[in-house]
């Protein structure tokens, strides 16, 4: 993510995910953060992003529902 319209743009794509309660994205720190209503694959997620035109360079995932 380089602006805010990258921003916008992964925060849509993960916005469709039905398991997604809520995402923020952070062009400047290069982080995204999702909320969770149920557990949701890894691979779910990259695809969407990748969809997006965009590439998952990790991940920083926790057991609480993000």
């Amino acid at each position: 993510m380089t602006c805010p319209t990258c921003e916008t743009s992964i925060e849509v794509a993960l916005r469709r995910l039905p398991e997604v309660r809520s995402v923020r994205a952070d062009y400047r720190s290069g982080r995204v953060e999702v909320t969770l209503e149920r557990p949701v694959d890894e691979p779910v997620v990259r695809a969407a992003i990748e969809e997006a035109g965009y590439e998952l360079a990790g991940t920083g995932a926790s057991s609480a529902g993000r």
